[in-house]
Order: structure tokens, then sequence, then C-alpha cells
């Protein structure tokens, strides 16, 4: 009695199936090498040379608002504290630029309001 092998070997491949196995190398060969040896096209918004930060390019205007006039906050306790221990001249200048600070934070949350009326 003659007993079949559980797992008979497979048939030697077809020359189609060899074509085709070694296209698919080839293409993913070429894919390889391109990403890793093609020069890479810069973005429309690519950074400049010595730029240190950016904004994310599709944020909200109320989220911009929102951080700039927080911005405008900090800057204007740090100058007015520091315009508190100036004297003379020195302290002027300081105040003049707190003025303008104040002046852009009021335009930022008019701005604001005008996005996000509450």
């Amino acid at each position: 009695m003659f007993k079949p092998t559980p797992n008979p070997p497979e048939a030697a491949p077809t020359p189609s199936q060899t074509k085709s196995k070694t296209k698919k190398l080839d293409e993913a060969a070429e894919r390889a090498l391109d990403f890793y040896l093609s020069p890479k096209t810069k973005s429309e918004d690519a950074t400049k040379p010595g730029q240190l930060f950016t904004v994310v390019k599709d944020i909200d205007n109320e989220s911009l608002l929102s951080n700039l006039s927080e911005t405008l906050a900090s800057a204007d306790a740090m100058v007015n504290d520091l315009a508190f221990e100036l004297e003379g001249s020195r302290r002027h200048v300081a105040l003049g630029i707190l003025q303008l600070i104040e002046l852009s934070s009021l335009l930022a949350n008019r701005a604001l309001d005008n996005v996000d009326p509450r």
C-alpha cells in the first residue's frame, strides 16, 4: 500500500511566476533606492536658514489670536515688572514698550471677539 507524503514538495516555478517575482523585486528595489538616494523636493513652506520657530500651516484664526493674546499678556507682565525697577529715561522707554504691548493686546482681543463673540 502506498501512503502519500503529507507535504508534497512544490513543483518548480513556471517561467511566468519567476518573471513576476523578479519584476516585483526589481520594483521594490527601485522604490527603496529612490527613497534613500533621490534628492528630496522641498515643500513650498520650507523654513528659511536661521529660522527657529514656525507656526502650523492650517491653524485656525481663533487659536492664532488666542495664543497672540496670551503672548502679549506675558510680555506685558515682564516689561511691567522691569519698568518699575528702572529709573529715568530707561523707565520711560520700558513704559513706552508697555503701552505698545497693551495696544497690541487690545487689538488682538478685539479681533478674537470678532472671530468668536462670547
